[in-house]
């Protein structure tokens, strides 16, 4: 195949001056790309446009995302997947594969001699500045002892091609690795959105390599401890990698869990579950080092567990990778890998490295000095914080300071050559263009070995010329296709032959955190679906009496637009000091409610809370449930809170928004069992509908007024209940206060009614594990039953007397105040109950970690 016969190459090579993965010469092609090609010029431009948009709506639809911090886009930024793969044949993977494993082997006793014995600086292979100026190192992880078989249990090394054309190390990451969850991802999308592509190509399988992933965790646990009780540890959902963290968790089946979650007691590490503390074995962390033991490391930091690393010296629990691994993030070491290599291992490095050069050393700095210009500088230590220095790109005013900045500290610097990364090509407007790629391979310790993904991630840089691949910086990915001669298997069966028995998880082995959220994202969505009919029946009010803004609104609107603001807590709105001049505009006012996401109280704040805890559980929920969300989303997103939008527009707006979180509310019940958690979530869904319709009934019933403006307002009610239809069967009479209270508060066999809200929530709280410690019911069970013996013995009416001045249903008013008050009662007994995440300890002495 030649360059001339494929039009997808036009303008591919004009001004493209890097090493190409695809050109072989000047005019042929890389031999290992011809299948593909031959593919992709098959499909034809067009084609592989319409399945790049398969590709990028998949990647929305399943949520798949990177966080990106400050970014004009929103926290949440899609993933993006371009549809061209990127290739290495077998051939040469083979000595990749060699030298990362290799790689992973001496980190790996680089990491247990710099806790250890020190015989590199001992020796002098490492000058001491190297570690010990390294913000990594942390002392407080000294001479500890693992028993698993490595200490480096997964090593994750950026690969980008060199001059000579082979795999060049650029960075390794050894704290907490991340890409093998979007990699997984990358590759199911590209099998189910382009399948065409693998046609006549043989490609191999990351199958076996995450069984022993998983056997890896597995096999960290402590000694004697056959049934290992495992967890991923995330920062939480703001983090910019959540999504992974969420998705491994769903991928292997462990709890996803916070610091909080998680808490230290007589030498051992257990998670807060709803009836007990469950001893835990081995965490998968997310977290990075210093913010994982507040008790001995950073003393400001909530992401960690306060004690840890004592149960770690006790070799109680195991943490993947070890505290302190970040020490390994070194690129001062990189200078000195030769050197280690012969030390331990007697041998060459297999894979070659950026040429470095230590500024701690006088020939070294010197040299950088004289040559500043020529190299990338940065510190050995550097994060995502801190700049990248290009000398070519600097002024002589920035030149001097750095060279100032490296005088004053020279063993916090290190300056590299500048590699070009190689280019491959990227589907960009129906043609390929040269992108810079960075390839993250994988390395997971299988017993005296390393076991290598095939393949791994690849993130390409945003521009054409751009210098830089980060995802921060809004790169793409690719997926990574290691090609081999032989047949493979295309079905990829991730079963775990797991070594030891787990049982079905149940309510008990619910994190307290996730217990917390699945409870909030019922009050939430409850609130959420209620405030929304609410509004949609006011708004439907004004429509009907052809409203305008120059008329004063009717007694009925008015006696709606009070309750609104009553029901919502949004004052001071249409009662408080100012009223009469929102009356003369409630549509302003009605935007504001419905699209304010800054006012506390309105449908677009209660979405927003709604969204974070759901967000918190996106390991729990299915694919058609993030489409139903991330669609409630992209509808509120074409809505802007500056603008004042009519009558029939927010009328649209709600009915799509309440049709959609019905549709959720389906969806519920079929990602988690009742007993995996799904009782928490219907017990604070019961407990929002039941407070709000306890607080719609007061703000419509309570006041009496006269028969025809009683007529509309009942009739307000039960629209807003979705009850109307139910009242007119059921009763075939005119509207009465009776009638609407029998069946709105009293009906045990009506779902939305207030008795039957209350006796589901003490169905499920009846349900909920009795905690270690408590003798006999919950206290929230005990208010709860007192709730329901209360409710049970109203009367109808009774509770419709008027007072002496035939102005208010005091008797009403009462009981619903009672009600209310122990609802929340019930409500705080059950946070207390089963959402404590207050333990906490405090540093003896204060330490001062810098921010990594």
């Amino acid at each position: 195949m030649t360059i001339d016969s494929n039009t997808l190459f036009q303008n591919y090579f004009i001004k493209n001056k890097n090493y190409d993965e695809v050109l072989k010469s000047k005019d042929k092609i890389n031999p290992n790309w011809v299948s593909l090609l031959s593919n992709l010029t098959k499909a034809g431009s067009d084609e592989l446009t319409s399945r790049q948009k398969e590709i990028d709506w998949l990647m929305d639809e399943n949520g798949v995302t990177y966080n990106v911090y400050n970014d004009p886009k929103g926290l949440n930024r899609t993933w993006d997947l371009n549809i061209v793969p990127f290739i290495i044949h077998q051939s040469e993977w083979q000595t990749i594969e060699k030298g990362l494993k290799q790689r992973a082997e001496l980190l790996n006793l680089v990491l247990k001699d710099i806790y250890g014995k020190r015989e590199l600086i001992k020796n002098g292979i490492v000058p001491q500045e190297v570690i010990f100026a390294h913000r990594g190192f942390l002392r407080q992880c000294d001479q500890i002892r693992y028993n698993t078989s490595k200490n480096l249990l997964i090593h994750a090394t950026d690969l980008a091609r060199g001059p000579d054309g082979r795999m060049w190390v650029v960075n390794d990451r050894t704290q907490a690795p991340s890409g093998l969850g979007y990699a997984l991802e990358n590759r199911f999308a590209i099998n189910k959105a382009a399948p065409n592509l693998f046609s006549g190509i043989n490609v191999k399988q990351p199958t076996s390599f995450f069984q022993d992933y998983n056997q890896m965790l597995i096999d960290a646990a402590p000694k004697n401890v056959s049934n290992p009780n495992i967890v991923i540890l995330t920062p939480g959902p703001h983090n910019e990698t959540y999504f992974e963290h969420a998705y491994m968790s769903t991928f292997l089946g462990y709890p996803l869990v916070k610091g909080n979650d998680l808490v230290v007691r007589n030498g051992k590490v257990w998670m807060k579950s709803l009836k007990e503390l469950k001893q835990v074995h081995v965490i998968l962390r997310r977290v990075d080092d210093v913010y994982m033991d507040p008790l001995e490391l950073r003393e400001d930091s909530y992401l960690g567990i306060a004690g840890i690393l004592d149960v770690i010296r006790q070799q109680n629990v195991s943490i993947v990778n070890p505290i302190g691994s970040g020490v390994l993030e070194n690129s001062g070491l990189i200078p000195f890998m030769n050197a280690i290599s012969k030390y331990f291992l007697n041998e060459e490095l297999i894979l070659p490295q950026i040429a470095s050069w230590w500024c701690g050393q006088e020939k070294e700095r010197n040299h950088v000095l004289k040559n500043l210009t020529k190299y990338v500088v940065k510190r050995i230590d550097r994060s995502n914080r801190e700049s990248l220095y290009f000398g070519e790109f600097l002024n002589k005013k920035e030149l001097k300071k750095l060279k100032e900045e490296i005088l004053a500290n020279p063993y916090r610097f290190v300056a590299q050559a500048k590699i070009q990364f190689s280019t491959a090509p990227d589907f960009i407007d129906g043609k390929l263009e040269p992108r810079k790629v960075m390839c993250r391979t994988f390395a997971i310790a299988k017993r005296d070995s390393y076991s290598i993904m095939p393949g791994g991630l690849v993130r390409v840089a945003a521009e054409r010329e751009n210098l830089r691949v980060s995802n921060q910086r809004g790169g793409i990915s690719k997926d990574f296709w290691v090609l081999t001669d032989k047949a493979q298997n295309q079905f990829q069966n991730y079963s775990w032959d797991n070594t030891f028995q787990k049982p079905v998880s149940d309510i008990n082995d619910l994190p307290s955190h996730t217990a917390e959220n699945l409870f909030w994202s019922g009050r939430y969505l409850g609130r959420a679906l209620v405030t929304s009919r609410l509004l949609r029946m006011a708004l439907n009010k004004m429509q009907h009496a052809q409203y305008d803004k120059s008329d004063t609104p009717s007694d009925s609107l008015k006696i709606i637009f009070e309750a609104i603001t009553n029901i919502t807590h949004t004052l001071p709105g249409f009662v408080g000091k100012g009223k009469e001049e929102v009356l003369k505009n409630p549509l302003k006012e009605m935007n504001s409610l419905i699209l304010d996401n800054f006012r506390i109280g309105s449908l677009a704040q209660t979405l927003i809370s709604f969204n974070n805890s759901y967000y918190s559980l996106r390991n729990l929920w299915s694919k058609d449930m993030w489409r139903v969300f991330d669609g409630i989303k992209k509808l509120w997103n074409k809505y802007d809170k500056k603008n004042e939008y009519s009558i029939s527009t927010l009328i649209k707006l709600l009915d799509n928004t309440i049709t959609r979180l019905i549709a959720f509310m389906g969806l519920i019940e079929e990602s988690i069992l009742v007993d995996q958690g799904l009782l928490l979530y219907f017990i604070g869904l019961q407990t929002e509908q039941a407070s709000l319709t306890i607080a719609k009934t007061r703000a419509l019933i309570v006041a009496h007024h006269n028969e025809d403006l009683e007529y509309e307002v009942l009739e307000a009610l039960l629209t807003s209940h979705e009850s109307l239809n139910i009242y007119r069967y059921s009763y075939r009479s005119f509207l009465s206060v009776e009638n609407v209270i029998n069946l709105v508060l009293l009906n045990d066999k009506y779902s939305r009614s207030l008795t039957y809200q209350l006796n589901r929530i003490l169905k499920d709280i009846s349900k909920l594990p009795v905690p270690k410690g408590v003798n006999g019911n919950t206290a929230c069970y005990t208010l709860i039953h007192q709730l329901n013996n209360l409710v049970s013995n109203l009367d109808a009416k009774k509770l419709i007397v008027l007072d002496d001045n035939e102005a208010l249903r005091e008797y009403l008013e009462h009981v619903l105040s009672d009600i209310s008050e122990l609802l929340h009662q019930t409500s705080l007994s059950i946070s207390d109950t089963y959402f404590n995440h207050s333990y906490q300890q405090n540093q003896l002495v204060n330490q001062n970690f810098p921010l990594q």
